[in-house]
């Protein structure tokens, strides 16, 4: 438990102290943000601002997590290191993306078939390794299951390949859902605090209710709970660290860099917690604004032209009518916290409905 306090208070200074480092650093290099012409005109004024701060929340993270295990002498385990893998991967196909559209003074970095490309490679690689059964502990439990999970494994066992499939669609669908989701000031940042949060918690209370010696009908079988706990305090102090200077107006922006990583890093939670379809109401924010998009772009090709929105993703729709960016953060903040709240929810009622 110290290693969860030490983790994510860790990376919160990291953070805090060394995105004032990089928006320095980033200003003197050029290293701006390009704006889209058809967005909101408001956001013009944003051009240039420095861009990549995701690199912070990524070495704060990891630097904080290791740190911690260092100063309680525990060893990492397999289930981190898998989901730190993920993390820094995906974060480094974004670091491509942003770092094309700084160099080529660009609003539009990797191709899409290169960006897709990369996070197969990393989502593909991670699932292999999640369900080898060389990873599994002592009780034979792999870092993923080969079952689809919601608070906890059912169904049929799936296959191999299967699985790998699944692994693959949940990371890549995630991963560019917050990278939509992150088209305002704080917005992304705000709600992954809160996500994180949340699985923080999860998997606290996955460890006290794991399955040991004594098998109770509502015990967790996940591997490694408590360490994955350490891993979303360190992000999650990492991005609280960073909204500082994130929130309205910002100093710098996460990028792809971030938000691809911050993506992955939540479908790897889900997939090593055992809380795939869970995630979806943790995350119902990510959801929406990935929806408006899929709605818009079919209804635009369906109808030859006309729009359900104003502009996608869907918080760009309400700019349009005029509401402040402030105020649309804000209360997609709050719709972040009700899903939260309603996912830990119903996540502590099976629990306490089964005992």
């Amino acid at each position: 438990m110290r290693a969860i306090l030490l983790g994510g208070g860790l990376a919160l200074l990291i953070s805090l102290l060394g995105t004032r480092i990089a928006i320095r650093q980033f200003t003197r290099l050029g290293y701006g943000q390009e704006i889209r012409d058809d967005g909101p005109t408001s956001h013009h004024t944003k051009r240039g601002t420095p861009t990549m701060g995701g690199v912070v929340i990524i070495l704060a993270t990891v630097i904080a997590y290791f740190a911690a295990k260092l100063i309680t002498g525990v060893t990492p385990s397999a289930s981190a290191w898998l989901l730190l893998y993920l993390f820094v991967g995906t974060g480094l196909v974004g670091f491509l993306d942003d770092f094309i559209k700084i160099s080529k003074q660009r609003s539009l970095g990797l191709r899409s078939k290169a960006k897709i490309i990369g996070q197969t490679v990393v989502a593909v690689s991670f699932g292999l390794l999640a369900v080898w059964e060389r990873l599994a502990d002592s009780d034979g439990i792999t870092p993923a299951s080969n079952q689809v999970s919601f608070l906890r494994d059912w169904g049929w066992t799936l296959p191999t390949a299967v699985v790998i499939v699944l692994i693959w669609l949940i990371v890549t669908a995630t991963s560019n859902a917050v990278n939509l989701t992150d088209g305002l000031d704080g917005l992304a940042t705000g709600a992954s605090v809160m996500v994180f949060g949340a699985y923080t918690l999860v998997c606290i209370w996955q460890f006290n209710q794991a399955c040991g010696a004594e098998i109770t009908p509502k015990c967790y079988e996940v591997r490694d709970p408590l360490d994955l706990a350490v891993v979303a305090a360190s992000i999650t102090g990492a991005c609280f660290g960073f909204l500082w200077w994130n929130a309205s107006p910002a100093h710098i922006f996460m990028g792809d860099t971030g938000s691809l990583a911050l993506g992955s890093a939540l479908a790897g939670f889900a997939i090593l917690s055992r809380t795939e379809l869970l995630l979806i109401i943790l995350g119902g924010l990510f959801v929406v604004e990935t929806l408006s998009v899929m709605l818009q772009v079919g209804w635009f090709k369906a109808t030859r032209g006309r729009r359900i929105l104003r502009m996608a993703p869907i918080h760009h729709h309400f700019e349009m009518l005029g509401w402040e960016q402030v105020t649309v953060v804000i209360r997609f903040w709050i719709i972040t916290g009700l899903c939260v709240a309603t996912g830990l929810g119903v996540f502590y009622a099976e629990w306490v409905a089964g005992n």
